[in-house]
C-alpha cells in the first residue's frame, strides 16, 4: 500500500478518533487487494484511568475505507 494512501486514511481516523491521534498503524494484507490498519491509543477517562482504544481499518488499494471498527 502506497505512503500517500495510508496517509489519507490515517487523516480521516485521527478525524473521528482523536485518541489515536499520531498513531501509526500496524498494515498487513487483508482479502484480494485490501489491507488492514491496526491503530492503537490510550485516553484517561473521567476517573483517571487509562483506557486503551484500538480501532480497526479494513481499505482497499486506491484508500476507500471499506469497514471501520473500534473497541475499548
Amino acid at each position: 500500500m502506497d505512503r500517500q494512501v495510508i496517509d489519507s486514511i490515517c487523516q480521516e481516523v485521527y478525524r473521528r478518533f482523536p485518541e489515536v491521534k499520531g498513531a501509526h498503524p500496524k498494515v498487513s494484507s487483508y482479502s484480494g487487494d485490501k489491507s488492514l490498519l491496526i491503530f492503537s491509543g490510550s485516553a484517561q477517562g473521567p476517573n483517571g484511568k487509562t483506557i486503551n482504544h484500538t480501532v480497526r481499518v479494513v481499505a482497499s488499494a486506491n484508500g476507500k475505507i471499506e469497514k471501520m471498527s473500534t473497541s475499548r
